[in-house]
């Protein structure tokens, strides 16, 4: 598989994409983040489908990469709209994932590296003042 044939997949990433996972990814693949660790392909697409259910909108912008013989790592950005708070109002995550392929050229190590308390839990409603409060105080 060539790498610029899937950032392209991302790139365009929606609700329908979520079934051409087995075109990129091995069978068994493996796959983490802040908020999963899963192996397999289902798994996998599990987690994106779930993602569509929660916010509107999202759109991955990879905006640079960096490849060797055995992988690659891709910088990010997740832009979207929560469905339950701060509505209409863009997010934007940003992140790197680290991709490891199998002889074939499939995906089989993927994972990602985002700051869950600065892109995401301060900007919660309630708790996301201790998180900016606790942020402030360690680096004051």
């Amino acid at each position: 598989m060539q790498l610029d044939v899937l950032i392209q997949f991302y790139n365009d990433f929606s609700p329908a994409s979520v079934a051409r996972f087995p075109e990129f990814y091995s069978d068994d693949a493996w796959f983490k983040d802040p908020f999963n660790e899963v192996r397999g392909i289902a798994a996998i697409q599990h987690i994106f489908t779930h993602m569509f259910g929660q916010v509107d909108a999202p759109r991955f912008v990879v905006t640079e990469k960096v490849v060797d013989a055995n992988g690659a790592m891709l910088v990010w950005e997740f832009f979207f709209r929560m469905k339950l708070w701060r509505e209409g109002k863009i997010q934007v995550i940003r992140g790197i994932s680290h991709l490891k392929f199998d002889a074939q050229g499939k995906v089989r190590y993927h994972r990602d590296y985002w700051d869950a308390a600065e892109e995401l839990y301060e900007k919660l409603p309630l708790i996301g003042s201790i998180f900016r409060f606790l942020r402030k105080a360690i680096t004051s």
